[in-house]
């Protein structure tokens, strides 16, 4: 049997990368700080949806933190970050702006893949079904 130790912390040091990182970001949207302000307006939002999308994000952030619905936070997350690389496509900030949600959403699903293991098992069985 091989020690699943790294594999988990691994998971574990990823997913907490990524929940800093969306925790900060959903915070500043509802504290309406300046770079997330000027952000949105760029990528042409509104001043009044800014604090909306930012107690969304925090509250798919928290359901991913939360063991129990880790599953239900990472998809809502991966259909916020989907609507991320939308808009950004379609304000045509230039170069490959959608490139950093679009890591964000893989990171968030490689993170929790490799700490749970229900979710490593279903994934694993699936695969194996998928050769079969």
């Amino acid at each position: 049997m091989t020690n699943k130790k790294p594999k988990v912390w691994s998971g574990r040091v990823i997913s907490g990368l990524c929940i800093l990182f969306l925790l900060v970001d959903a915070i500043m949207k509802i504290a309406k700080a300046a770079p997330s302000m000027q952000g949105s307006a760029q990528l042409g939002w509104p001043e009044g949806a800014v604090q909306g999308i930012g107690i969304l994000l925090l509250t798919c952030t928290i359901l991913y933190i939360i063991p129990r619905t880790a599953v239900l936070g990472a998809m809502l997350l991966t259909g916020y970050l989907g609507g991320a690389i939308a808009i950004m496509v379609r304000a045509d900030a230039g170069g490959h702006p959608f490139f950093f949600p679009l890591v964000f959403g893989i990171l968030v699903w490689v993170g929790l893949f490799m700490h749970n293991e229900k979710v490593y098992t279903l994934m694993l069985n699936t695969l194996k079904k998928e050769k079969s």
